[in-house]
């Protein structure tokens, strides 16, 4: 870690120059708190084919780079077992599958996939969160949230 191994001092932010702007990292106790850019999820049709979406699918988006999309419960992402052949053929970067959690201590869970880009399911994506981020603070009425991303390797 970059204050552990002292390539940073305590309590200097950590900054990074990316495509996507600048990101920065903060450490927090035992947290490290990220900031990253939001990007807002616009209401947007259904991906074809439309058989193929979770029939337990609550609400569909689109962020600039990826699909948003909603379940009903926190079983539903967890156990969802995606035809990545049928998600390759969307036209976006990725799908983020969201619902409120009900595990305690988190807010909401997500899972990324991105079988276009060469990732079937990416464990952990900062990007992921910059969709999620709005979307569940609107629907929360907060701007301070817990999330787990439940990939199948962590779930």
């Amino acid at each position: 870690m970059l204050w552990e191994e002292g390539h940073l001092p305590a309590g200097r932010q950590a900054r990074f120059h990316t495509q996507s702007g600048l990101l920065t990292a903060d450490r927090a106790g035992d947290w490290i708190e990220l900031d990253f850019p939001a990007t807002p999820r616009h209401l947007h049709r259904r991906p074809r084919p439309r058989r193929r979406a979770p029939r337990r699918t609550r609400w569909v988006g689109r962020s600039k780079f990826d699909y948003l999309v909603e379940l009903d419960s926190e079983d539903a992402v967890r156990g969802l077992k995606p035809d990545l052949a049928a998600l390759e053929r969307v036209d976006a970067r990725g799908i983020i599958v969201t619902s409120r959690a009900t595990t305690p201590g988190f807010d909401f869970v997500s899972r990324f996939f991105a079988p276009q880009s060469g990732v079937p399911e990416d464990p952990v994506t900062g990007s992921a969160h910059c969709a999620l981020a709005p979307f569940w603070s609107e629907r929360l009425q907060r701007t301070e949230m817990t999330a787990y991303q439940a990939s199948r390797a962590a779930a």
